[in-house]
């Protein structure tokens, strides 16, 4: 899907673009900027009308190489009521964009009334959260499932046919604000959860921009080698990052 709208710059600065690569076979297209990557950068676009009034609106999203050049933007797509109502535990939608904007990938997580509770997650499918991963739309390349635990945020990441290739582990506790200056990590364990190849930690804005806005900031490592598609599900792992980790603490 093509957008006619250009993409939202962030307030007050000019984006340096990352060049688009060759088309690369195998690879779904759109994705060809990771194969060059192992570091990336994440921030929230600052809404001025979030950081005045307390109302959130939708989450918007540059994401940079370590250069600072933009390769893709991404969009949450949720409807009002879901999220006034039900806050870091609403079902939501991310459409991911590049600077063609074309969009690439599509991330989703359907509404589920009794998930969030990491204690509860590993009971049954319907107490844990699930987000699938499509790239480009229509087309599955994996899912996040929510895993059981008793203090950790713990994830499991699954290909296309349901095998889980990656594990993330979240912090002990999750301190966010202006008076919590320490970075938050997830570590991205291999599938055994026996070794750390990469992380994403959130990462403290300064005391007056945490105060005044909800928008963050993450930086994301991951192996050179690994694979474009485990790299696009941990990536997006960052976009959803306060909704889904937050909602394990409320």
């Amino acid at each position: 899907m093509q957008y006619s709208n250009p993409i939202t710059n962030e307030p007050g600065l000019t984006n340096e673009w990352m060049n688009r690569p060759a088309i690369i076979s195998g690879c779904p297209p759109g994705l060809e900027y990771l194969t060059q990557l192992d570091k990336v950068k994440v921030e929230q676009l600052v809404s001025l009308i979030e950081a005045f009034s307390g109302f959130e609106r939708n989450n918007k999203y540059v994401l940079r190489n370590a250069n600072n050049e933009q390769f893709l933007y991404a969009f949450e797509d949720t409807d009002t009521c879901m999220r006034i109502c039900c806050g870091n535990q609403r079902g939501f939608k991310f459409h991911i964009v590049d600077n063609l904007k074309q969009e690439v990938m599509v991330i989703s997580r359907e509404f589920k009334c009794c998930a969030g509770c990491c204690w509860c997650a590993g009971c049954c499918m319907c107490c844990s959260f699930e987000v699938t991963v499509e790239a480009p739309p229509g087309n599955l390349i994996g899912t996040i499932q929510q895993k059981g635990s008793f203090w950790k945020a713990n994830y499991d990441i699954l290909d296309e046919t349901g095998n889980v290739i990656l594990k993330i582990e979240g912090p002990c506790c999750i301190w966010d604000g202006p008076c919590c200056p320490c970075d938050n990590e997830f570590k991205l364990l291999t599938s055994d959860g026996m070794a750390q190849i990469g992380n994403i930690a959130k990462e403290y804005a300064g005391f007056t921009k945490e105060c005044c806005t909800m928008a963050d900031k993450f930086s994301i490592s991951f192996p050179m080698d690994l694979s474009v598609k485990a790299k696009g599900k941990f990536l997006l792992k960052s976009d959803f990052f306060k909704v889904l980790s937050h909602s394990q603490i409320h």
